[in-house]
């Protein structure tokens, strides 16, 4: 039985860690006053990586909370991934050489995917993460506030031939509303493009995090990641991690 990677996540917005309903910035709950305390808590339960996402950054195009997503890399026992904000190479370039592990790429990946295409390239497939957030099935960009005229599908297909391994799968009507992931579109996603898909999106219950696990028997979704379900206190991330075992 394969195990699957569990991704605690961090969104951040003004300093603090919160959570978004549906990925609307009006519909915000405030769960920590430090990103880097809730990341030591994450690294204490026994997490290997964490998911940090840059909400100010992901709105306003451009880096934020770069000191804080830069401390929990240098200073936990933990591997960082990070997405928000993030709209140029010297972006790209900057977290990668202070110690963050992978860089997410959403907005720009749609808007300019040759530039991006160079980053998988350059940078290495092991370090550049695809993010693709979708509404009814078509790619959202900049914070989820606009909504382009591709499917998730074809933009993955597009950037699984020039190289690129990871994508996460965000379905917007799940996201923050804990009532589980759309588990067939991350299926979907995976066979069409091969790559490893890792779920982002309505996680409510262990069972939604076995229902991974065994999709990841079947095909290329290798890990999930999990923000509102911890904060809720749905479930321990000892237990998640036990789970995805």
């Amino acid at each position: 039985m394969s195990s699957i990677q569990i991704f605690p996540a961090i969104d951040m917005r003004g300093g603090k860690c919160v959570r978004l309903f549906k990925g609307d910035y009006e519909r915000e709950t405030v769960y920590a006053d430090s990103p880097f305390e809730m990341a030591k808590s994450f690294a204490e339960a026994g997490a290997s990586f964490v998911h940090m996402v840059d909400l100010d950054g992901a709105k306003n195009g451009k880096r934020a909370h770069a000191a804080e997503v830069i401390r929990v890399a240098k200073e936990l026992p933990l591997k960082v991934q990070i997405g928000g904000g993030i709209r140029s190479e010297e972006d790209v370039r900057y977290y990668l050489e202070n110690g963050v592990d992978r860089v997410i790429i959403g907005s720009l990946a749609i808007r300019e995917p040759k530039l991006v295409k160079g980053f998988v390239k350059e940078f290495g497939q092991e370090r550049i993460v695809i993010g693709l957030d979708a509404k009814d099935g078509m790619v959202a960009t900049h914070g989820w506030i606009e909504t382009s005229d591709q499917s998730a599908i074809e933009v993955g297909q597009n950037f699984a031939k020039a190289g690129a391994k990871y994508f996460i799968f965000t379905d917007i009507a799940t996201d923050g509303t804990l009532a589980g992931p759309n588990i067939e579109a991350n299926i979907q996603l995976a066979q069409k493009t091969g790559a490893e898909i890792i779920v982002s999106g309505g996680i409510s219950a262990l069972e939604d995090i076995a229902k991974v696990k065994t999709a990841a028997q079947n095909s290329t979704v290798s890990g999930v990641i999990i923000g509102k379900a911890l904060y809720a206190g749905r479930f321990t991330l000892q237990e998640a991690l036990k789970e995805a075992e």
